[in-house]
């Protein structure tokens, strides 16, 4: 073994904050969507006792709308998905799930700075709820998002644009 932990000769394993990309969701992609987040949502939902196997994946096909979805790839292969839906005020994070293989490794950070760099173009805000207790809250508040309000299952948490980024002036 070498200094790095890896034997001799073989390569580093590939950095997710820095070999992955985004491809436009497909209405085939709901199925891995669905699967992905009944995995990654299993322990916060059995923590607040709301675990269903079928309703946590039909949430997901009910809600799930391909062309506000992203799909995250890290070397090519399916790793997770991420939605910016547009609303009125701003636009909703939302369904941002990531393989267990790849978090902790700089990949949710990349990801959400892509995004935001676009919203922050635009001047909008941006939304997001996350359950009461998910470690993914902390995530989101190194990103910018503040909590708006909170219940005994979620926090509605939202990220104003930066002071002077794009969009429209403030009506007078």
């Amino acid at each position: 073994m070498n200094t790095t932990g890896r034997p001799p000769g073989t390569a580093p394993e590939p950095r997710a904050d820095r070999e992955w990309s985004l491809r436009a969701a497909e209405p085939a992609d709901v199925e891995a969507i669905a699967e992905l987040r009944a995995v990654v949502m299993r322990p916060d939902l059995e923590r607040l006792g709301r675990y269903d196997p079928d309703r946590v994946r039909r949430r997901l096909r009910d809600g799930f709308r391909p062309e506000h979805t992203s799909v995250v790839l890290v070397a090519g292969a399916f790793a997770g998905s991420v939605a910016l839906r547009p609303a009125e005020d701003g636009h909703w994070l939302e369904h941002f799930y990531l393989a267990p293989g790849v978090q902790g490794r700089g990949l949710g950070s990349a990801v959400l700075r892509t995004l935001l760099s676009g919203t922050d173009a635009t001047g909008t805000a941006v939304r997001l709820d996350v359950l009461r207790g998910s470690p993914a809250r902390r995530l989101y508040e190194r990103h910018g998002f503040r909590v708006e309000s909170e219940d005994a299952t979620d926090v509605l948490m939202l990220r104003p644009p930066p002071a002077g980024c794009g969009g429209n002036p403030p009506a007078e």
